[in-house]
């Protein structure tokens, strides 16, 4: 009888267990379900208000026979208003052709790491969003911005760098296309490395903002470099920009796998 009571209660409480894990893992993929569609609603907006913008009559204003013209302030690129309007944290959007990266970026100088576990809309979330360090200028731009994103298991988020481990998906696909709200840029990959963030090891690549020296500048480049898992043949130069999109890497205690472009327009 005693051993009856004794294997009642374990298969209860294996089956309390099993109830938890199962709402978890609900849990977890109803919000990352979720978050997709809220993310694939974003780039449907910016999409279709950028499509509208190259379709849309060109009108120009003239009185009598002198143009003239005034100094404003730059205006946002079409769909990034509505999104901005939406969430003034957004400073540019961040794509790569081909993958699933089609997201805004945003950043929060004041608490740097907010949006490591928030989505767009601020609601809690284990996938975040893609951000941006906050002590780099994004518009003027400073010298290097580092962008952080979460290693998603289903292909999301900066999942996608994976792939840049191997030269073949840098020949494929070298190009990230990095807007700030006002002006499109496109930038080219010239370094994959990984590195550990534990305090006192790896590469600190996400510290170096602005360079104070052209030296500082150049010895950043070849730590980028000297790390890489291959060569790409491109060497930044002194007055170039450049952006590391960072995220987590699993061979490494606390790793970090970095894809370090150079804008080239």
């Amino acid at each position: 009888m005693k051993k009856k009571v004794i294997f009642t209660v374990i298969i209860v409480l294996l089956l309390l267990v099993f109830g938890v894990s199962a709402f978890m893992v609900g849990s977890y993929l109803l919000e990352g379900k979720r978050q997709e569609e809220r993310n694939e609603e974003l780039a449907q907006i910016v999409s279709n208000a950028q499509t509208a913008a190259v379709t849309a009559p060109k009108v120009t204003e003239s009185v009598g026979e002198t143009e003239t013209s005034e100094t404003t302030e730059p205006t946002m690129i079409p769909g990034y208003e509505e999104l901005y309007n939406q969430n003034s944290d957004m400073v540019g959007w961040l794509k790569i052709e081909g993958t699933k990266l089609n997201y805004p970026v945003l950043q929060t100088p004041d608490d740097p790491n907010f949006y490591l576990y928030r989505d767009f809309d601020k609601k809690d979330s284990k996938r975040g969003a893609i951000y941006a360090w906050g002590a780099a200028d994004i518009n003027a731009p400073s010298d290097n911005i580092t962008l952080f994103g979460h290693n998603m298991a289903d292909g999301s988020m900066f999942a996608c760098l994976n792939a840049y481990t191997s030269k073949t998906a840098w020949h494929n696909n070298s190009l990230i296309f990095f807007d700030t709200l006002t002006e499109y840029h496109i930038y080219k990959i010239f370094a994959v490395f990984k590195t550990s963030a534990n305090i006192g090891e790896g590469f600190s690549y996400h510290q170096f903002v602005d360079a104070s020296t052209e030296e500082e500048f150049n010895e950043f480049v070849m730590m980028c470099k000297e790390l890489s898992f291959y060569d790409t043949g491109i060497t930044p130069k002194y007055g170039d920009k450049l952006i590391c999109l960072s995220t987590c890497e699993y061979t490494l205690d606390n790793g970090r796998l970095v894809v370090a472009a150079v804008r080239i327009t």
